[in-house]
């Protein structure tokens, strides 16, 4: 009796120590991917910034200072958002989007409504050359001696359109074509047979020709 339990004993030990020698394959756990693999979700403010930068490669300066016109309104923008749509237009208002007062109107609203943000110094700086340039124009634009045509551009740069578009009427002045691109982005002149008026030919941003005449004519 005492042999056969014995025997049962070490049959138990046995197989219990031989368990470690069958090949059990080890369980598949998953982890979350580390934070440098996940997606990165743009903002809707990013997202929007980025159509900006798409409109000014396209040359289409007007349409994305209205766009960043419409990021500064937007709710749900933080201060910080804000700020750096209206150092981002001001930038293109000042240089290249023909409108120098507005540039300094959109700096000293940075400056003001928002004067925690780290752009402020910047902004104040851009300020005081953006002022120089205007007063430079401004000479310009209101000397007599100086051709009419370089009359026009300095207050169009100045963001005077409506007065540049009247000595375009009532001097039978033609600008160049980054001025009329201009004029027909913001709204000044139409491509619209039914309108009357003097008509100025136009080479769009993709090369398509245009013939154009000032949107009130004809109305």
């Amino acid at each position: 009796m005492r042999l056969i339990l014995a025997a049962s004993a070490f049959a138990i030990v046995t197989a219990c120590a031989n368990t470690g020698d069958v090949n059990v394959p080890p369980a598949e756990v998953e982890f979350p991917p580390p934070l440098a693999d996940q997606p990165i979700v743009p903002s809707a403010f990013d997202l929007a910034m980025g159509s900006v930068d798409e409109l000014v490669e396209a040359g289409n300066e007007q349409a994305a200072i209205m766009r960043l016109q419409q990021l500064v309104g937007m709710q749900d923008a933080t201060d910080a958002e804000k700020a750096t749509a209206l150092m981002k237009m001001a930038d293109l208002q000042g240089f290249g989007g023909n409108d120098v007062y507005g540039a300094i109107d959109s700096l000293t609203e940075l400056i003001e409504t928002y004067p925690e943000s780290d752009l402020v110094p910047q902004a104040n700086e851009l300020r005081d050359t953006l002022r120089g340039k205007a007063t430079s124009l401004n000479t310009m634009a209101n000397d007599p001696n100086r051709p009419l045509t370089e009359r026009f551009e300095a207050r169009f740069e100045l963001g005077e359109h409506t007065e540049a578009a009247d000595m375009m009427l009532e001097r039978n002045l033609t600008p160049d074509n980054a001025y009329l691109l201009d004029m027909y982005q913001i709204g000044y002149l139409c491509e619209d047979e039914t309108l009357t008026g003097p008509s100025y030919a136009l080479t769009d941003t993709d090369g398509t020709a245009r013939t154009l005449h000032f949107c009130e004519f004809g109305k």
